[in-house]
């Protein structure tokens, strides 16, 4: 990824991984598995990212399943600038350990929002709580919505594109994502890599939309981020959810990946940010 980055024209600081930890059950803890680990991973993505919003940088980081964006919300918010999240996605993630199944991947923007029922050790990681309101996300492509999440979502008038709406015309709902992005001082991309469609890209963690082929083309996807990126006050992209064990040519797919995401960054470079 990094020599690809450079050959168009960015010049990379590579922060290094964070300490690795391989998700376990955790019958101790059976509504919030993995608390602690999932704290520090987000805590140490955090110190990352306000490095690179302090140095006026960029920040491409790569999950790590969705709860690694708490840690990139947090990092962003290190002084008084707006933050505005565009969260694509095939689930809402806006359950509470209540509500859910035990893993906290499902819990990232409930925990952001700070909704009721919320863990401290995450909603309190930032400057801030809540770490974000509900009029500075935009869910991009959930279709996997519980029905307590559809509750959120309506109560909190939370913006949502719907898949069906991206498939339809990717470019326009990219605009769409766009135009409500532009108020913020700091625009920020979440993509969980289960947006896309498992049977034409089989590269995802999460498997369960596979049978139906319900998604995102890779193609569609970089139109999308072509326009995204774009916009002038973007400054984090977080890819989170790869499997490599589930590609049936590793190489290939995460060629055709690294080339999908270079071609989307290109212009930004060019642009000398």
């Amino acid at each position: 990824m990094i020599p690809a980055l450079e050959r168009v024209g960015w010049q990379v600081r590579d922060m290094g991984d964070i300490p690795y930890f391989r998700w376990r059950p955790d019958p101790g803890n059976p509504k919030a598995m993995n608390l602690g680990a999932v704290r520090d991973a987000a805590g140490a993505v955090s110190q990352r990212v306000a490095r690179a919003m302090a140095d006026s940088e960029a920040a491409l980081v790569l999950g790590g399943d969705c709860t690694i964006e708490l840690g990139v919300v947090a990092g962003t918010l290190i002084d008084n600038a707006s933050v505005g999240l565009i969260y694509i996605d095939g689930d809402a993630d806006l359950n509470v350990p209540e509500t859910a199944e035990g893993s906290l991947d499902w819990t990232g923007i409930a925990h952001m929002l700070d909704l009721p029922g919320a863990l401290p050790d995450l909603s309190g990681l930032a400057s801030r709580r809540p770490m974000l309101r509900p009029s500075e996300v935009l869910l991009f492509g959930a279709h996997e919505i519980t029905a307590p999440e559809s509750r959120t979502i309506a109560s909190n008038n939370v913006r949502h594109i719907a898949l069906a709406e991206i498939k339809a015309d990717p470019a326009s709902a990219a605009e769409q994502a766009r135009a409500w992005g532009r108020r913020f001082d700091r625009l920020l991309v979440h993509i969980d890599i289960d947006v896309l469609a498992f049977t034409s890209f089989p590269i995802a963690e999460n498997v369960r939309y596979g049978a139906r082929g319900t998604g995102l083309e890779l193609e569609e996807l970089g139109k999308i981020l072509d326009i995204l990126l774009a916009a002038p006050n973007w400054r984090a992209l977080t890819i989170a959810e790869l499997n490599p064990d589930h590609a049936p040519d590793e190489t290939a797919a995460f060629g055709s990946l690294i080339a999908m995401l270079t071609q989307a960054l290109a212009p930004v470079a060019a642009a000398d940010r």
